[in-house]
């Protein structure tokens, strides 16, 4: 429903409870000087866009204070209209123009009042409005905007006016009465269709989504399911997973995941607030127990080496049941295989929801000690792929790799002592991986290899220090600098026994054919890291 609203209206609205600001939106942002140019806009008769509300008997979340201001408690019953997208102009215009309430203390970086300038240039360019703190302002020069809707303010500010001014002020005032605000208004008791708004809403760019209205359906003074989120993600900091609490489509699917069997967010529009709050501890443990089974059996210290942050997804859905019982191996080896089949496959690329779904109920029943057919799905590594793609540590093909070489206890190329993986992985950083054949000594002269240097097949685990120290050496001569017996080394890097021959072509070879092999074996049985 379209619609359009003067000033006074809105204002005596907002006053009223009538229209108010979900708790889910963020802040006020808008700075003073933008607010001046929002009246001018007004002023001159340019768009500013529509104001789209939400009209329900819904009782969601609702700021109590708007701009600063402290509003009463609501003279109205349900419905409300609530904002969905122009708090900022609606508190704006609300903040100028209204003088019912007590005004917070001027803050030139928040809020300063708006004035009208009987000075300014009037062209289509310049703004004739300004914002000003009490000190600065000129009476005879400067019109306060917040009397426009206050005959008593009004008038007392008029007086100080020459006649010609008083005439100029009079029509700026009219052209403010006269403003019709455009607003539309969504109007439904329906979570399914509000869900499928907000989500419409949220691809046009409006910063809106199931997790802002779950949260608003969820809320009471002693559950936000904002901050529970935010503290579990502090929570997990400590272990490379602070993350998890900021990345709300994450948690959603999680949520959706864990008590709908169903990582489609929308699967939660009907969920009431009692039920999220009575399982929430439910929700926290399991995703617990999915990172602690990430970290000691994966070697995923830290949710950036994760090949898709959505493998979260259907383990917290296992872990979900039966929290107090232990895993069981062969429960171990289902889901290690189904881990690495996701991840080597790239299952989870493109549009996964149907295969994470399935994966869920498939996970789910596993737990339950049902027939599963979780990490069932055929995949088969070639030479190829560490032999085609590139090293870079956004893709999920160089994570799974990562992961891969750390299943293998990783020893240094300098000492033969095992690598700290907790301090190697806890934040990704390229220099805590390896050239096996350095860039410079490649281009010495062995051959044109600048498009292959950055195989996923040159790459080993090397500390940082150790990295430098090799610098640009041919294999053969760091491998002086290793201690005598390096076979230890080797096997735990996954590298030919011909590493130090100094054959490029030969080594890529070999190496390649060590790394689909051991795929193969992780595609297999899933093997926990030995």
């Amino acid at each position: 429903m379209s619609e359009s609203m003067q000033i006074n209206t809105l204002i005596e609205r907002v006053l009223s409870g009538q229209v108010r600001i979900p708790g889910f939106q963020r802040g006020y942002v808008w700075d003073p000087q933008r607010v001046a140019l929002l009246m001018d806009t007004i002023f001159k008769g340019y768009p500013y866009g529509t104001v789209l509300m939400w009209r329900s008997s819904e009782r969601l979340l609702t700021e109590k204070a708007l701009g600063g201001f402290v509003l009463p408690e609501p003279t109205k019953g349900y419905p409300l209209d609530y904002v969905l997208d122009g708090q900022q102009r609606i508190t704006s215009i609300f903040r100028t123009f209204q003088t019912s309430v007590s005004a917070p203390d001027e803050d030139p970086e928040v809020w300063l009042p708006i004035y009208y300038d009987f000075e300014a240039v009037a062209d289509a360019q310049e703004s004739q409005f300004i914002a000003l703190a009490a000190s600065d302002v000129d009476p005879t020069r400067h019109f306060p905007l917040r009397s426009f809707f206050d005959p008593v303010v009004f008038a007392d500010s008029y007086s100080a006016l020459v006649d010609d001014r008083k005439r100029e002020i009079a029509g700026v005032q009219d052209k403010f009465k006269g403003t019709l605000i455009p607003v539309q208004t969504f109007e439904t008791d329906d979570r399914t269709r509000v869900a499928i708004v907000f989500e419409r809403v949220n691809r046009m760019g409006i910063e809106l989504n199931i997790f802002q209205l779950l949260t608003a359906w969820t809320w009471s003074e002693e559950f936000d399911l904002q901050k529970k989120f935010a503290e579990l993600g502090d929570e997990l900091e400590a272990f490379g997973f602070h993350g998890v609490g900021s990345d709300s489509e994450l948690m959603m699917r999680c949520c959706a995941a864990i008590l709908k069997n169903d990582p489609s967010p929308t699967s939660l529009i009907d969920i009431n607030g009692a039920d999220m709050r009575s399982e929430f501890e439910r929700i926290r443990s399991a995703l617990k127990l999915a990172i602690d089974f990430l970290r000691i059996n994966l070697r995923v210290i830290n949710i950036k080496f994760l090949p898709y942050s959505a493998l979260l997804i259907p383990l917290a859905a296992y872990f979900a049941h039966d929290q107090h019982k232990s895993v069981s191996d062969a429960d171990r080896q289902v889901l290690l295989r189904w881990f690495w089949r996701t991840s080597f496959g790239h299952r989870y690329s493109g549009n996964p929801l149907r295969n994470v779904r399935s994966d869920v109920e498939e996970a789910a029943k596993l737990r339950k000690g049902e027939v599963s057919t979780l990490g069932s799905t055929g995949v088969y590594i070639e030479d190829d792929y560490y032999l085609s793609r590139k090293f870079n540590l956004s893709t999920v093909a160089t994570r799974a790799f990562v992961l891969q070489l750390a299943q293998h206890n990783p020893r240094s190329f300098a000492s033969g002592s095992l690598i700290d993986l907790d301090t190697v992985l806890s934040e990704p950083n390229r220099s805590e991986f390896h050239h096996c054949y350095p860039r410079a000594y490649l281009a010495g002269g062995i051959e044109p290899v600048a498009d292959r240097i950055s195989d996923l097949v040159n790459y080993a685990f090397l500390t940082r220090a150790e990295n430098r120290e090799i610098s640009d050496s041919a294999p053969s001569a760091y491998r002086a600098k290793m201690p005598a017996d390096s076979a230890a080394i080797v096997r735990s890097q996954i590298l030919p026994d011909s590493m130090f021959d100094d054959d490029w072509a030969e080594f890529r070879v070999q190496r390649a054919a060590l790394l689909a092999a051991d795929a193969l074996d992780l595609l297999k049985i899933g093997r926990a890291h030995v």
